[in-house]
């Protein structure tokens, strides 16, 4: 990363840590991704390491920093996990995972993102498997998973993506229909039960069906 970038993204560091991220491998996972190659470069200098959302495109935005911090940090990942990530976006997320040394597996289901993502993965050696598809179906010929993620508003929790889910594992995902939604955290206990945990109102663009696009 350019010596210019390296001192936006480390006060972008010092702010997530005021907001309360305090898992030090996450943080460290951030630190290293590149996200203004994530942005046109006559935003990169005034927005890249901000602390906000921005458009990219087909209504959609690359996640808050903090969204993206707390999020990981719920999801607690471990290096070799095997991770269902539920709405790729820009594929800043997928990177961040993939420096913890998680095993992705993420699905987008606007093409163009798809497409502009998988070439930033391809590009800065994120390993990362991505389809094009559904996230209320999840990708059921890789489960069981040891963590699921989903990074768009859901107006429930789908049975198909806590069916996908290995025991002991943990889902992080953001449900309400409306403007905001609850942070949820799903942990699976056995084969039947499941453990909810609710983790205050964040805002994310909703979670769509069906492939049009």
């Amino acid at each position: 990363m350019e010596i210019k970038f390296k001192g936006l993204c480390s006060k972008l560091i010092i702010e997530l840590k005021s907001k309360g991220i305090k898992d030090q491998k996450v943080l460290d996972a951030i630190s290293v991704t590149p996200r203004h190659l994530l942005f046109d470069p006559v935003f990169r200098d005034k927005f890249a390491y901000q602390d906000i959302a921005f458009p990219i495109g087909e209504n959609q935005t690359i996640s808050q920093p903090y969204t993206v911090a707390f999020q990981t940090e719920l999801l607690a990942v471990s290096r070799g996990s095997k991770v269902l990530e539920i709405g790729t976006g820009s594929g800043y997320q997928t990177a961040v995972l993939c420096q913890l040394g998680a095993k992705v597996f993420s699905i987008e289901r606007h093409k163009s993102l798809f497409k502009n993502a998988k070439l930033f993965l391809n590009q800065n050696n994120y390993r990362a498997q991505l389809f094009f598809g559904d996230g209320f179906i999840g990708k059921k010929v890789f489960a069981p998973y040891d963590r699921i993620i989903v990074t768009c508003g859901a107006p429930f929790v789908p049975n198909d993506l806590k069916s996908q889910l290995k025991v002991g594992g943990r889902m992080v995902i953001p449900v309400g229909e409306g403007e905001v939604q609850q942070m949820k955290l799903i942990q699976r206990l056995n084969e039947d039960d499941f453990k909810e945990t609710n983790f205050g109102d964040f805002r994310f663009v909703p979670m769509l069906k069906n492939i049009n696009n």
